[in-house]
């Protein structure tokens, strides 16, 4: 066995931080969070609230619905619904306990103008900083690096808490997520005790399946999964497409059923698990075997994740669809060196795919990123693979990673800059 016992038990431990339930998109609902807690330190329901945020949460906070408002959008909505109904004890979940006088209240203070939205100079991906006025009396929490990672909490001068951090770099983490490697990966999904990952597997499965069968129901955003259905049959590999693109369409439009997410996002979360999921049943696999497919789906997205970071223009669905054919690979028998070639393959195919925020046309680049994660295994079961030196491939699937990973922190440094700037132009 070359996995250690350190290596272990940190996989488990990061499948248990990063597969959380979240109530809509991770970006609004961070602003979201936040402004709960704001409004819970000062004490009661503020005048005037200033909500600043870093350019790639203002990407993803501007086009998509604010979960339980129906069809509010923006960073004024999920700051205001934030405040008037949202509970801070519930993170991901803060906004759960909505009411619809909640969400009438925000229509209202909404056309009042009480909330100004500005944009964070910040070299952190994901900040968000929310102040809060009530007279004389004002309040501040700040979140760095995490959806929920509050860094800093003030009130009338006050410093009620203050966690050292570092701005230029990513999260800090008591994990070590250095630790991730294919080869171990796959190790730990063939010898993990199930009853270790049992409880979050479990329930990734059943929200994710629940809000990809309601994607398909009801009419959402462009019905992405439902048309790919209607055109294309229920074929497994259309549905293993349509299903966490119809799961992104019911999300971004408002859908109030819960994800699990992956590496902070709820369509990487879809888009990890539910292709896996869908072959697993198909191809008559055990409860135990989806589970350890899923192991290896969801930590082969941490991997490359935790690389890119959790924001950037380098579409996270790309790493979670890579993450699924690994998956699916294992599900069909396939050995290490087939599951490297699926990823490898997978990453070759579409790794240019751009993040332009969170919206409706999610789900087409997820199908986009599930079909050539299901071409990517097809190739790889059959001897077939993109040899090192074919673009960006490299001699190992380490490197390619690697790769890919400058390619989103460095090389698309400046297009993140260019899509936003295109995104707030009039």
């Amino acid at each position: 066995m070359s996995i250690t016992k350190e290596q272990y038990f940190t996989y488990v431990s990061i499948l248990k931080r990063e597969l959380v339930p979240a109530l809509g998109c991770t970006e609004p609902i961070a602003i979201a969070y936040a402004a709960a807690k704001a409004r819970e330190v000062l004490g009661g329901f503020p005048d005037k609230i200033v909500a600043e945020c870093s350019g790639n949460i203002i990407k993803n906070a501007k086009g998509v619905i604010v979960p339980t408002t129906k069809n509010l959008k923006g960073i004024e909505a999920a700051s205001i619904i934030g405040a008037v109904g949202g509970d801070p004890m519930k993170g991901l979940e803060v906004l759960s306990n909505v009411k619809e006088e909640d969400v009438e209240e925000t229509r209202k203070l909404l056309a009042k103008n009480i909330c100004e939205a500005k944009i964070l100079e910040t070299p952190a991906k994901l900040h968000i900083i929310i102040k809060m006025y009530k007279g004389n009396n004002y309040s501040l929490v700040e979140t760095i690096h995490t959806h929920t990672g509050i860094v800093r909490i003030e009130k009338n001068g006050e410093i009620l808490l203050d966690v050292p951090h570092d701005v230029e770099a990513e999260e800090d983490s008591d994990i070590n997520y250095d630790l991730l490697n294919v080869e171990d990966i796959v190790e730990f999904a063939n010898i993990v005790d199930i009853s270790e990952v049992e409880e979050v597997l479990g329930k990734q499965i059943k929200y994710n399946s629940a809000i990809a069968k309601e994607g398909l129901r009801r009419s959402y955003g462009a019905n992405v999964g439902a048309t790919l259905l209607e055109v294309y049959g229920d074929d497994i590999k259309i549905r293993a497409k349509a299903m966490p693109a119809a799961g992104s369409d019911a999300r971004m439009s408002g859908c109030e059923l819960p994800v699990v997410i992956n590496s902070g996002s709820g369509n990487q979360g879809m888009t990890v698990s539910l292709p896996v999921i869908e072959y697993g049943r198909k191809l008559d696999c055990s409860d135990e075997k989806i589970y350890r497919a899923l192991c290896i789906s969801n930590l082969i997205a941490i991997y490359q994740k935790s690389g890119i970071g959790r924001l950037s223009a380098y579409c996270g669905a790309v790493s979670a669809a890579a993450g699924a054919g690994a998956g699916i690979t294992y599900l069909y028998g396939g050995s290490l060196e087939q599951i490297s070639q699926t990823i490898t393959n997978t990453l070759a195919n579409v790794s240019g795919i751009i993040c332009d925020g969170a919206k409706s046309s999610c789900a087409a680049k997820i199908a986009s990123s599930v079909d050539a994660a299901i071409v990517a295994t097809m190739m790889s079961l059959r001897g077939k693979a993109f040899a090192p030196g074919d673009g960006i491939v490299k001699d190992n699937i380490e490197g390619t990673v690697d790769g890919v990973v400058k390619l989103a922190k460095e090389g698309m440094k400046i297009t993140d800059e260019v899509v936003l700037q295109i995104m707030v132009e009039d």
